[in-house]
């Protein structure tokens, strides 16, 4: 028992600090979205029918996707040359300096039409450090984890962007629950920005303790014997292109999905089905169903290690398209236990596809440029999937007061059919080894 406590020690500590700083990055990225979707329509770009200075404001939202992919290309080219500890640390201080730097910016009524132009230069700095973040935080746990568990051990950090939705709409939901209407939009709203602060701290502390990724130290040492000029992006290219389309294709029906669920909700109960008193609920309902999809993210994770990546991702695809028809009809009931349901059988759905994500996309690539060939998958599918579907889903609700949510359940449907096809056309990678490299295997021979 002795022996398996100490095997286990390093992979629980790097777990750990993957999941915390994921929590506080993904805080800082989903604190954007829900004061989109609850007052930057009206504090920066008031000059807008409400509808429209939602849409204005999602614009700004979606280009913080915009940002992502370049994020992902530039941390994972320095990840696969330098080390993925190193890139996870400064990813972790330009979002927590960009976050801070929203919860401190003059509105449109202070300074005008500069106001909505900072938020724009805010949230690509966002985007652009989450879109290193995701790939560094996994591979760290992926690659310091063994074969047959892997699936557990990466979904922590898949867990971890649960926790930082819990953690933002947390705090959004106990500033409405205190504050009045008035208060929460002239001041309130900063907080939960300000406080980052903190959080980015405690992040940084714990990501720094850790130990550089051992499969890495050695793919480099190996590189670096044979003097190989590595450009990984360029690999990516000329090695993975099938494996980015891939990835890209299984992000499609699990990105949207988790939009729609927890951005576009808030809009159609508060903007569509409700009045501005029906926040509290909805925010209540993403509360619950964050807090149960970070508990069982793991537990899924734990399973795709027995039954394989694939089946859980299908049943995810299939019935999350499937659940769409139901959703929007749970939240026109305006009762907080169909809300809730809808919220929470949607998150389970989608948790599906996101528990065994990260094993899935590490397991792709080899480990030479495993960090860009996974973040670029990932995030080039974030500008087709969650930078399009708040702005996308809207335009197919269309007028407030005749709403078209059909619509935006078949919408739903087409990114499910194209996951489905991409993942029956990936092989299963479960329990299989990280150390394959076709980079230098193509040395080799």
């Amino acid at each position: 028992m002795a022996t398996i406590a100490t095997e286990r020690a390093p992979i629980v500590k790097v777990v750990f600090a993957s999941l915390v700083g994921t929590a506080v990055e993904w805080y800082d990225f989903f604190l954007y979205g829900s004061a989109a979707a609850l007052v930057f329509g009206a504090l920066f770009f008031p000059a807008s029918d409400p509808v429209t200075g939602t849409l204005l404001a999602f614009g700004t939202y979606a280009l913080g996707f915009v940002a992502r992919p370049l994020g992902g290309i530039v941390f994972g080219h320095f990840g696969d040359r330098v080390g993925r500890k190193r890139m996870l640390v400064l990813s972790l201080m330009l979002m927590g300096a960009a976050t801070v730097a929203i919860g401190l910016l003059p509105t449109y009524a202070t300074i005008g039409v500069a106001a909505p132009i900072l938020l724009l230069i805010c949230r690509l700095a966002q985007g652009f450090a989450v879109g290193g973040e995701w790939g560094g935080a996994v591979l760290m746990a992926a690659e310091h984890g063994d074969d047959a568990r892997r699936g557990f051990w990466s979904s922590w950090p898949q867990a971890g962007v649960a926790l930082g939705n819990l953690l933002a709409t947390g705090v959004l939901w106990l500033l409405a629950l205190l504050q009045p209407d008035d208060q929460f939009l002239a001041w309130g709203w900063r907080i939960p920005f300000l406080l980052s602060a903190i959080l980015v701290l405690v992040g940084l502390w714990v990501r720094m303790t850790i130990a550089e990724s051992p499969v890495f130290t050695q793919a480099q040492a190996a590189r670096r014997n044979r003097r190989m000029d590595h450009q990984p992006l360029l690999e990516v290219v000329r090695r993975y292109p099938r494996e980015v389309l891939l990835a890209m294709g299984m992000r499609l029906a699990e990105n949207i999905g988790y939009y729609l669920v927890t951005v576009i909700s808030i809009t159609y109960l508060t903007t569509y089905a409700g009045t501005s008193s029906d926040k509290g609920l909805i925010l209540t309902a993403l509360l619950i169903g964050s807090a149960v999809q970070f508990v069982i993210i793991p537990v899924i994770g734990a399973v795709s290690d027995r039954v394989g990546r694939r089946p859980l991702y299908l049943t995810g695809a299939v019935g999350l398209a499937i659940w769409m028809y139901v959703f929007f009809g749970l939240l026109d009931s305006r009762s907080a236990p169909q809300i809730i349901l809808a919220v929470l059988v949607g998150l389970f759905l989608h948790a599906l596809m996101y528990a065994p994500q990260a094993a899935f996309f590490s397991e792709l690539f080899g480990t030479s440029v495993r960090y860009t060939g996974a973040s670029v998958g990932y995030q080039l599918a974030s500008i087709l999937a969650g930078a399009l579907a708040p702005i996308v889903a809207l335009k197919l609700l269309g007028d407030v007061t005749d709403p078209d949510p059909t619509a935006v359940a078949i919408y739903m449907t087409v990114a499910s059919a194209l996951t489905v096809v991409a993942v029956l056309a990936a092989r299963e990678t479960a329990r299989t080894s990280l150390h394959h490299d076709r980079t230098l295997e193509q040395v080799a021979d």
